[in-house]
């Protein structure tokens, strides 16, 4: 029988833990960039700046399609439950960022679409993270950065 050490360090050493961190302050150092970007929507930069919009936000822009998405799709892409993308949606629905538009395929299904300003949110999405990354690599180097980046895409694989 092994004995825990419940007081070691492991558990704050760990790389499940190292990712979880690197991943928080990716995301919120993205949305301090997207708040501060000019070409995103006054109301939607000071929802970010207020902390309104937060890293769940960002499954709805790292996963919905250009051509738009079925909700369950969004929800099954984003690791989330139905229930709760449809929350989130509705959030985004209501500052603007999205809408809903009957599905021309199934009528019984509607497709959640980016309106022109959550297309300005998605390029100041895009800016932040290209400006995130680099500020990464400048960090760790860009050879760290480079191995980070293929050891995480075969680890998520």
């Amino acid at each position: 029988m092994t004995v825990l050490s419940l007081g070691a360090p492991w558990r704050q050493t760990h790389m499940g833990y190292w990712l979880a961190q690197a991943s928080t302050r990716f995301d919120t150092r993205v949305l301090a960039l997207m708040a501060a970007n000019d070409s995103m929507p006054l109301a939607l930069a000071n929802l970010a700046a207020r902390g309104h919009l937060t890293a769940s936000h960002v499954h709805i822009t790292r996963h919905l399609a250009l051509a738009g998405s079925r909700l369950t799709d969004l929800a099954t892409s984003a690791g989330v439950s139905k229930q709760a993308m449809g929350k989130l949606v509705d959030q985004c629905e209501a500052w603007g960022l999205v809408q809903r538009q009957p599905d021309l395929r199934d009528a019984r299904a509607c497709l959640v679409l980016f309106t022109p300003a959550g297309l300005s949110w998605l390029q100041a999405f895009q800016d932040a993270v290209t400006q995130a990354q680099t500020e990464l690599q400048d960090a760790v180097g860009q050879q760290v950065a480079t191995v980070m980046a293929l050891g995480l895409e075969a680890y998520a694989a």
